[in-house]
C-alpha cells in the first residue's frame, strides 16, 4: 500500500513522540508499505527551523537525507496537476501546507497518515 505522511506525522515518527498513534507507527514501519512525503512538508519544516519555531536533534541538512533514506520515505514533488486541484479546494482548512498535502493526496490517490481530522472534510482516506 502507498501512503502520504502529513508533516506532523513525520516529525512525531522521527522524534518518537507518543502523540503518534500505534496504527500510524505500524503503517510507517511496515516495509511492505511505500511511504511518501510531500516536498511541501520539508519546506514547512525548513521554514519553522529557520524561524526558531522548531528545534531538531540534528541539523536539517543531515537529519532529513539520513532519515528519509533509512526509513525508505520517498519525496513527492509538487506538480501542476496538484496546484490545479489546490485552486478548487474549499477552505475547510486554512493552512497552505496542509492544503497542498490534501491536493496531492487527492490527485495522486494516496491515503494520508495524519491526526488532523479536518482532512476528512476533503474526502480523502486518512489513517490514524
Amino acid at each position: 500500500m502507498k501512503y502520504l505522511l502529513d508533516t506532523h506525522t513525520l516529525i512525531w515518527f522521527l522524534t518518537g513522540d507518543k502523540k503518534l498513534s500505534d496504527k500510524a507507527r505500524g503503517l510507517i514501519d511496515n516495509p511492505d508499505n511505500r511511504k511518501f512525503l510531500s516536498i511541501a512538508s520539508l519546506w514547512e519544516i525548513a521554514i519553522k527551523v529557520s524561524l526558531g519555531k522548531l528545534t531538531l536533534n540534528k541539523p536539517f541538512e543531515r537529519l532529513f537525507p539520513e532519515q528519509l533514506h533509512f526509513n525508505r520515505i520517498e519525496i513527492l514533488d509538487i506538480t501542476v496537476d496538484n496546484l490545479i486541484k489546490l485552486t478548487t479546494l474549499p477552505f475547510h482548512h486554512r493552512d497552505p501546507f496542509d492544503r497542498l498535502i490534501i491536493a496531492q493526496a487527492l490527485v495522486e490517490g494516496l491515503p494520508v497518515i495524519g491526526a488532523d481530522v479536518i482532512f476528512d472534510a476533503y474526502g480523502i482516506n486518512r489513517e490514524w
